[in-house]
């Protein structure tokens, strides 16, 4: 991980330090979680860390392999925070249907959580790694998990059986 600029590191202490202590930890443990899940996903490598709309952000920068991430309160719900993603990916979507029990969804661009939530740590780890592999899953063509690109990939095995 690498701050966009110096004083983006202080930005983003100061954005963490703003949220109500329950809030910060949740918060620093889905950081922890996207962190972590960048470090596993083979062609994500470093992520830039930073603000955007005021939100703190990951972006695997150097490799150009995905999309943001953000995290953030809900506005005006104290007791709610989320996972935000680009809405005009097919993200959100694809995370759906692959755990539809498992995660709560807002529209096309977030999963929520409430504090007193217990995170599917397995689940919303797979969700980070294909929002930070987005780009490079879409530039080769392989799909994102959907019944759609699972079927593509099958399509192409048989082809080559």
């Amino acid at each position: 991980m690498r701050a966009k600029a110096d004083n983006a590191a202080g930005d983003l202490d100061a954005a963490f330090a703003a949220y109500p202590p329950a809030l910060r930890k949740r918060l620093k443990s889905l950081r922890r979680l996207i962190l972590e899940t960048a470090k596993k996903t083979a062609g994500v490598g470093p992520l830039e860390e930073t603000l955007k709309w005021g939100q703190p952000s990951y972006l695997p920068v150097q490799s150009g392999s995905g999309t943001t991430v953000r995290i953030d309160q809900v506005k005006g719900q104290a007791h709610r925070y989320a996972m935000y993603f680009h809405c005009q990916t097919d993200l959100v979507a694809t995370f759906r249907e692959i755990y539809p029990e498992e995660l709560t969804y807002q529209g096309n661009r977030s999963i929520l959580f409430n504090l007193d939530d217990t995170i599917n740590e397995a689940a919303l780890s797979h969700c980070i790694a294909l929002a930070l592999t987005y780009h490079q899953r879409k530039s080769s063509g392989h799909g994102h998990g959907t019944a759609k690109g699972r079927a593509a990939s099958s399509n192409a095995r048989r082809k080559r059986s």
